[in-house]
């Protein structure tokens, strides 16, 4: 705990010794981190958990009116798409 607590002590000291602009650049630096590191989280929750085709197109379940109810059903609606 008490080196965090250095580490960052030293941190806030250097960053006191830089120009308001070069402490811009640090905060831009330490914001693109967080970003970066937000991005992997997600990255590495889409990793583990992957998705189902339904949860990939569930936004366009429902949305076209007529056609056939059921394909899996009733091959005959399957004819000249490469299925017998």
């Amino acid at each position: 705990m008490t080196q965090a607590i250095d580490k960052e002590q030293m941190i806030i000291d250097e960053l006191k010794k830089l120009s308001p602009e070069k402490q811009q650049e640090v905060l831009n630096f330490i914001e693109f981190l967080h970003f970066k590191a937000q991005k992997q989280d997600v990255q590495h929750k889409e990793e583990k958990e992957p998705i189902s085709a339904y949860e990939a197109a569930k936004e366009f379940a429902g949305c076209v009116d007529g056609g056939p109810g059921d394909l899996a059903t009733n091959k005959k609606y399957l004819e000249g798409f490469g299925w017998k």
